[in-house]
């Protein structure tokens, strides 16, 4: 098994915010508040007009989150988000460091077939890359749940970290 679940109560937020800083795990977020599930029929991802996207509650819960990082003492981060636009808005609004796009994180939620192939992708780009710094992945709840087992909240973050065998482990959530 790639992963395994150890989540972390309230009172251990100060453990995961020093493994992020420090660069020791990484953090996948699931995308800010945008209501509706999935995309419309004429979705398409160069055109944010066509997408579901944040509604102004999900853009205040995007900077919430970001002023919440920097008071966690991480100012700047390298930052990778899904090419969908509740995405990368989500990604811009934290304002800790340039958003990069990632392929390998965006929703496969309308094509399944997709799943195996791109979580692949991704855990080999988190395999090869060396942390050593913060680290934030922008996402979606089933690129989420299918690289770590964790159904997750619009705004939520999962903490990863790396067991003595070097898979990726669940360490909690913020």
């Amino acid at each position: 098994m790639f992963f395994s679940a150890n989540i972390t109560s309230a009172s251990e937020d100060e453990t995961l915010w020093t493994k992020l800083r420090e660069g020791t795990a990484f953090a996948i977020m699931r995308h800010a508040i945008a209501p509706g599930t999935g995309d419309p029929d004429n979705f398409n991802v160069n055109d944010c007009s066509t997408q579901r996207n944040l509604s102004n509650s999900g853009r205040q819960q995007a900077s919430e989150i970001g002023e919440k990082i920097r008071k966690n003492g991480i100012n700047t981060a390298a930052i990778f988000s899904s090419a969908w636009c509740r995405c990368r808005e989500t990604a811009e609004l934290l304002n800790i460091g340039d958003v990069l796009i990632l392929p390998s994180l965006n929703s496969f939620f309308r094509n399944s077939e997709l799943r195996e192939p791109q979580t692949y992708a991704l855990k080999e780009w988190i395999t090869k890359n060396k942390i050593g710094r913060p680290l934030f992945l922008i996402t979606h709840n089933v690129n989420i749940r299918a690289l770590t087992g964790a159904f997750t909240s619009q705004g939520e973050i999962v903490i990863v970290g790396r067991n003595q065998n070097g898979e990726l482990i669940v360490l909690g959530t913020l």
